[in-house]
């Protein structure tokens, strides 16, 4: 049987990651040999966030409090957290989200989703969208302003 703990996880902070942006997280869905879910610890210090407002199309995501008193911004608007609370985003805008730290102690979530690749979210505060595909080279973050015609660029199509 493959387990890891909780209690002394192996925190990983992306050094490239904004202020704002500046969650530990411990990702261990692979490390117990999960293909179709995922999960992560994340640890928040105050003031900062999980990841931006956004949703996923083709994705589930579960949230459960674990220390601390994150906020979690929703379409319906934002509400303070308390330990042991359950929450679930389901897919599409119905499912936004943000998991931020607006506290002035650190806050521990433990969050996990189903694994689907492809996939794609959006993130209405920024206007863009990233299409997943399980191939980084293939993976994309665009504008929705920079949409184009299903023909753009086809060798001999004129528009």
């Amino acid at each position: 049987m493959r387990r890891v703990s909780l209690s002394d996880p192996a925190l990983e902070l992306d050094s490239g990651e904004p202020d704002g942006f500046r969650a530990a997280m411990f990702r261990f869905g692979a490390l117990l040999g999960a293909e179709r879910t995922s999960a992560s610890l994340y640890e928040l210090p105050p003031g900062q966030a999980v990841c931006p407002y956004h949703y996923e199309y083709g994705e589930e995501e579960w949230m459960v409090v674990l220390s601390g008193h994150p906020s979690v911004r929703t379409p319906q608007g934002t509400e303070r957290l308390d330990p042991l609370d359950v929450v679930f985003f389901p897919i599409g805008p119905d499912g936004a989200h943000q998991v931020r730290n607006d506290g002035d102690a650190p806050a521990r979530v433990l969050m996990w989703s189903t694994v689907v690749v492809p996939s794609g979210s959006a993130y209405p505060d920024s206007g863009k969208v990233s299409l997943r595909t399980g191939d980084p080279a293939e993976d994309a973050i665009v504008e929705r302003s920079s949409v184009v015609d299903y023909y753009h660029g086809e060798p001999g199509v004129e528009r």
